[in-house]
């Protein structure tokens, strides 16, 4: 039930592909084997969090399953992803009315492999730091975000960096602002703008 996970050479960088893996995970109630490449053609965010029945953890995958069809209309999918077992996964969803409105695959990684490959992993700990990805349809890294176990992350802010992400990859001369939102100006960078924004 373990993790088949990336080569050693691999190194996460932005604009390049990010490392490969196929493990267990809990999709709706059955555990099944996924692989990352089973999302080729979609946008993929990777959400890493410490562990099940903590308490900033089921607040964060809450809210980002209450916005899942959000992510889901504009051709985004969602991974979780813990060091703990599928059986654990089942457990809390089982025993939590927040954890049971997941629909996103939540996936095992109890080896902390993934975690390793995408610089998450705590050692001393075996738990994941609060990381987020986003992942073009290419496989290709756009962006992420490490955050201390005890600050809680923003699915409406994850939101807008999908969208933003998907912008410029269809508008490659135009960049994104701070805090643009769809339908909001963009920029076509060029020295006619040096010194003028």
């Amino acid at each position: 039930m373990g993790s088949g996970c990336c080569r050693e050479e691999e190194k996460l960088e932005i604009n390049k592909q990010v490392p490969r893996f196929r493990a267990q995970a809990l999709v709706g109630n059955e555990a099944k084997s996924i692989s990352l490449d089973e999302y080729r053609g979609k946008w993929v965010i990777l959400v890493f969090y410490p562990a099940d029945f903590t308490f900033i953890c089921p607040t964060e995958l809450g809210d980002l399953a209450d916005k899942y069809p959000q992510f889901q209309q504009i051709g985004a999918e969602i991974l979780s992803i813990s060091t703990d077992t599928v059986f654990v996964h089942k457990a809390w969803k089982d025993n939590s009315e927040t954890i049971r409105k997941i629909n996103f695959p939540m996936v095992a990684d109890p080896t902390g492999m993934i975690c390793q490959a995408f610089g998450t992993y705590i050692p001393e700990e075996g738990l994941s730091l609060r990381g987020t990805f986003i992942i073009d349809p290419d496989g290709i890294l756009k962006a992420y975000e490490l955050h201390d176990n005890s600050i809680g992350r923003s699915s409406d802010e994850l939101l807008r960096k999908i969208k933003a992400a998907q912008f410029v990859r269809e508008h490659g001369d135009q960049v994104c602002p701070a805090n643009w939102q769809p339908g909001k100006d963009t920029l076509k960078p060029g020295m006619d703008l040096v010194g003028k924004i």
